[in-house]
């Protein structure tokens, strides 16, 4: 006979211990790459308002969404019933831009929190909370999740949290955007410019870092990062406008300095932006050309010019041939400038941080120059004979001006002469067909001297007439080509490690030995040479892989480029001095060696306390490249001075002397 007493017992046992699990489970969810829970106290204070939110805690490599879910993906939908309590709307703290294949969501890669505040009815006893939750958890391929979950807590006389769960609700909260009454950015403007993008004007009287920018209307704005212009204390933020996508009267946006965040609501736009930016644009362009004009006398260009004079001073050319050759060396600059120019634009409207100059970033095109250089010098000094092709392809012959002019552009635009500044800068948020303009101003001052040469029967007769000393010329031509190897020799080995000089040595070797042997044997072994040739090139391209870490330690005095740094440096009011330089960049080497790092100014860094930062852009860097861009340059040498005590940052000329480094601290150089 069964106890009736035991039998109720175990009953009530089971009941009570099948509510408590079912309590438990409907607290927490578990889904696919993700748990969701509960982030609040275990009681309530009466009529205290507190800040409590959903946990989400996701797999390594997994993330979730930020209310604008960017340009794929879904932000989380949550549906409370509150019983006992008010409850406030989801706060967001701020996102990130996460980049999967060529689309830019807006998310949080890791563990996230959305709160929201919660105020207990007066004289209630107990809180109790329902609520349906939807969600999409993404890597590359994406899982949608749903569940509801319930939330019982009593109201008492003090609200009591876990150490954890409170450390976790601050953290969030801090990352929840604050009042814009609160921001160090002002907004200016906000205008439309054309059907595509959209510019949003920033001022800041304090704040030196510029902030990242996240609109809040997905179906107006792109995901993707905007462009951002510096002006003085002015930031010009220009977004991507979604296709066919009409204005509104205003917009939301969200600030970040990394660690707090603040909103911008109700943003009004006015009228539309002008086509020119803060500067005119035929200012711009002028400035551009007169880059492109002293961008003849850098150091990186006067290999490809000699060549060119040697071929200008010969014999045979009538009064239209010089004309002739004028035109075809202008027409291969300008062709190259709006190519190049072309390129650059394409890539940073897709995403990409990279700046001018960025072609020789890639070891392969750096290796092809190695190898055109070498290959012309060995042609001046005699060893080898190509006939007319490789005299052609440099320019020394009739027809071969054009080439010249293709190769004059890519070796030279890796240098920044000045006014080119500026002008790159400012051509890197104009309107397509605004900053191509800039880009043929630099081409046509580039072209113009020697142009300008062909054309003036005056100036062509202040030459040397042709003659024997043409040959030893030819042949002492030959040596600056090889500095110019050795040169990129030495940018290859910055960009691969330790290995690059080997393999740039090792394919030049093999291409040598290849042309030897098809100059000097049969047919036969001229295909075999071809052969070897065109397999030690597979083999030696397959080898151009940069590795993460391949840049020597910076110079004596000198630290890495690190914006923490930089903040910590500003914040004690410590004056600080920013390098940004490349291998490739001659000007920047020069400056180095004749100013920078001369025992004179490294003493006069040392007795002011100056923190010495070196910025290298030789390979792709994309925090360089923002840093770069938030003081409105995009190529290199730049010379960043901040002052004691100064948050704003002073530009120096891009061609140093000890006495413009003296200047900052009002000192004399030694001896003047």
């Amino acid at each position: 006979m069964i106890d009736r007493r035991n039998f109720l017992i175990n009953i009530l046992g089971f009941l009570l211990l099948a509510g408590s699990t079912h309590l438990i489970a409907q607290e927490s969810i578990s889904g696919d790459h993700v748990t969701v829970r509960w982030l609040a106290p275990s009681s309530f204070v009466d009529r205290a308002s507190e800040k409590i939110g959903f946990y989400f805690e996701v797999d390594p490599g997994w993330h979730v969404y930020w209310r604008n879910p960017g340009d794929s993906g879904a932000a989380p939908r949550f549906t409370i019933t509150p019983n006992g309590a008010e409850v406030g709307a989801i706060e967001w703290p701020f996102p990130s831009r996460l980049k999967i294949e060529h689309l830019t969501n807006l998310g949080y890669e890791g563990n996230v929190a959305y709160l929201f505040d919660l105020t207990p009815d007066r004289g209630g006893k107990v809180i109790a909370l329902s609520a349906e939750l939807e969600w999409l958890v993404c890597k590359i391929e994406c899982i949608p999740g749903f569940g509801t979950m319930t939330l019982t807590r009593p109201v008492s006389d003090e609200t009591r949290w876990s150490s954890a769960n409170l450390d976790l609700r601050n953290h969030f909260a801090k990352r929840v955007p604050q009042s814009s009454v609160y921001s160090p950015w002002k907004p200016i403007s906000l205008a439309a410019q054309g059907k595509d993008r959209i510019h949003l004007l920033l001022e800041s009287e304090t704040a030196s870092k510029a902030p990242k920018v996240f609109p809040i209307n997905g179906d107006l704005f792109t995901a993707s990062k905007p462009k951002l212009q510096r002006e003085g204390k002015t930031l010009d933020y220009t977004f991507g406008r979604q296709p066919g996508a009409a204005l509104s009267e205003s917009a939301d946006f969200v600030l970040t300095d990394g660690t707090r965040a603040w909103r911008l609501d109700r943003v009004s736009f006015g009228t539309a932006m002008p086509e020119a930016q803060s500067r005119p644009l035929w200012l711009l362009v002028l400035a551009a050309l007169a880059g492109g004009i002293i961008l003849n006398l850098m150091p990186c260009v006067f290999p490809v010019l000699s060549i060119k004079l040697l071929g200008l001073v010969n014999e045979g050319y009538s009064e239209s041939g010089r004309w002739r050759e004028g035109l075809l060396y202008g027409a291969g600059v300008l062709t190259t400038f709006i190519a190049l120019g072309v390129l650059l634009l394409v890539l940073r409207s897709w995403g990409a941080a990279i700046g001018w100059g960025f072609q020789l970033q890639s070891a392969p095109v750096v290796m092809a120059l190695i190898a055109l250089f070498w290959l012309m010098g060995l042609s001046f000094s005699g060893v080898f004979e190509f006939g007319h092709r490789l005299v052609n392809l440099a320019g020394v012959s009739r027809g071969g001006s054009f080439a010249t002019g293709v190769l004059a552009v890519f070796v030279a635009a890796p240098c920044t002469g000045p006014f080119m500044g500026v002008a790159l800068g400012t051509a890197a948020v104009l309107p397509a067909v605004e900053a191509l303009l800039i880009f043929l101003g630099l081409g046509m001052g580039l072209a113009a001297p020697f142009v300008l040469l062909c054309a003036s029967p005056v100036l062509l007769k202040r030459l040397p007439r042709p003659g024997p000393w043409m040959e030893k010329l030819r042949q002492f031509l030959a040596f600056p080509l090889y500095a110019t190897v050795i040169w990129l020799l030495w940018v290859l080995g910055r960009i691969l490690g330790e290995s690059g000089w080997l393999i740039g040595a090792l394919l030049l070797l093999a291409v040598t030995f290849t042309l030897w042997l098809g100059y000097n044997f049969s047919r036969i072994g001229r295909i075999i040479a071809w052969i070897l040739m065109l397999t030690f090139l597979v083999i030696g391209y397959s080898t151009l892989t940069p590795k993460e870490k391949t840049f020597s330690k910076v110079a004596a005095g000198w630290q890495e480029y690190d914006r923490s740094l930089l903040d910590q440096a500003l914040e004690e009011g410590r004056p600080v001095f920013i390098d940004y330089t490349a291998a490739w960049c001659i000007t920047c080497q020069v400056n180095k060696k004749l100013v920078l790092d001369t025992p004179e100014v490294q003493r006069l860094f040392h007795k002011n306390k100056v923190l010495l930062l070196r910025a290298d852009w030789t390979r792709q860097d994309p925090e360089i490249t923002e840093a770069l861009a938030a003081l409105g340059r995009n190529s290199v040498p730049v010379y960043a001075w901040y002052p004691a005590g100064s948050r704003e940052p002073q530009l120096l000329p891009q061609i140093l002397q000890e006495s413009i480094i003296a200047d900052l601290f009002n000192e004399k150089r030694k001896g003047k």
